[in-house]
């Protein structure tokens, strides 16, 4: 009856706490043993509760012993409060939901301030913009865009915004947040059942472990950067059922959080430090947001990139392109005071949408490279032997 007790409580807790960020829970490689109990816990509740019944029914058939009896009572009372608590309160579906009202407006009739921080997306000619305090508590908000589903994602321990289209197989999926994986949300496919993690779209157990969904283009900047260069772009509007947990993401895009799982670290390359994080073909790098707050731009030379970061004035808004343009690498100076770049080499002048507005190479564009501001940790973490 001990045994099956034991049994009892411990599949229950463990189910959780290898994918909650619990202490220790999130450092070890566990997902095959946390995605083994997820799908066989019915099986492992009957034997617990087989191994607990007839013995308790000997126990209830004798006179006495009165003090088992009611320590039985309690324990099996127990388990209920730990039933309900670990699958009705602390199930990561059940503690973040998606919006229930999605609503969107353009222009004047946006009521989202210019200084929040976004996740924009342009597909066909139509441009949206995710606020990261809104999308940040969703952890993923399932939308359309230019007439094509996408699913909008974040994770706030790892500071990841990511855009993937929710088809698997060829077929339109539905996805629930499931856990976290070495601290990076996970959704569960309805499908297969399959685990996949929100940083890379890979999924990382059951049926379809190695298959990932596809990433699209989306970048991070403030509203007013975003709208500038999309004037008729949709804005995600607040849901009303969730005011009160938006409040509380208030200071979070602005690295100000107090919660040990999000809160920021001014310091440069310390775990919840921000950096700037950059993959091709087979090369990834880092770079401290630090230095870009206070150089303005950085550039470097990566294996068959030439790479230029900028920060715009507002010193939330960054870009990342590629300054190979005819053929040769161009190097930059910004002019102080504006969102203007020059290039040294032809002194022609170039803006925040990376378009050269004047001078000998006036309509040339600078082609974007995909990256992302995170957490020194989740980069480092999910691209082993990055440089920095």
């Amino acid at each position: 009856m001990i045994t099956g007790l034991l049994l009892l409580f411990a599949v229950e807790i463990l189910r959780v706490y290898l994918i909650m960020p619990l202490p220790g829970s999130q450092q070890a490689n566990t997902i095959n043993i946390a995605y083994w109990l997820a799908n066989n816990m019915l099986w492992l509740r009957i034997v617990a509760f087989m191994l607990i019944a007839y013995p308790a029914w000997l126990l209830f058939k004798q006179q006495g012993k009165q003090w088992k009896k009611a320590a039985l009572v309690f324990f099996v009372l127990l388990y209920a409060v730990v039933f309900y608590m670990i699958n009705f309160k602390m199930e990561a579906d059940v503690m973040f939901y998606q919006p229930k009202n999605k609503q969107f407006a353009q222009g004047e009739a946006n009521t989202v301030a210019a200084d929040k921080l976004v996740l924009g997306i342009v597909i066909n000619g139509e441009a949206k913009a995710y606020p990261i305090q809104y999308i940040g508590y969703h952890h993923q908000v399932v939308d359309t865009v230019g007439g094509v589903p996408v699913m909008v994602t974040y994770c706030t321990v790892c500071r990841t915004g990511r855009v993937f289209s929710p088809k698997v197989n060829g077929k339109a999926e539905t996805f629930r947040l499931v856990g976290m994986d070495h601290f990076n949300a996970m959704f569960e496919d309805a499908g297969t059942k399959s685990w996949w993690r929100q940083v890379s779209g890979e999924a990382i157990a059951g049926p379809l472990k190695g298959a990932s969904l596809q990433e699209l283009p989306s970048e991070q900047m403030l509203l007013s950067a975003w709208q500038r260069k999309y004037p008729a772009t949709w804005v995600m509007q607040p849901d009303s059922s969730f005011k009160e947990v938006y409040e509380k993401m208030t200071n979070y895009e602005k690295g100000k959080s107090k919660g040990d799982l999000t809160k920021r670290d001014s310091a440069s390359w310390q775990e919840k430090s921000w950096v700037v994080g950059v993959t091709h073909e087979t090369t990834a790098k880092a770079y401290d947001w630090n230095r870009l707050v206070k150089q303005q731009l950085i550039e470097d030379s990566i294996p068959g990139l030439s790479l230029l970061i900028v920060l715009e004035k507002d010193s939330a808004s960054f870009h990342t392109w590629n300054r190979l343009v005819d053929g040769r690498s161009l190097q930059f100076t910004k002019v102080d005071g504006t969102d203007l770049l020059k290039d040294t080499q032809t002194g022609s002048s170039w803006n925040m949408d990376g378009a050269c507005v004047e001078g000998i190479l006036a309509g040339k564009q600078l082609l974007p490279v995909r990256a992302y501001q995170e957490y020194w940790h989740s980069w480092r973490t999910f691209h082993a032997g990055t440089l920095r």
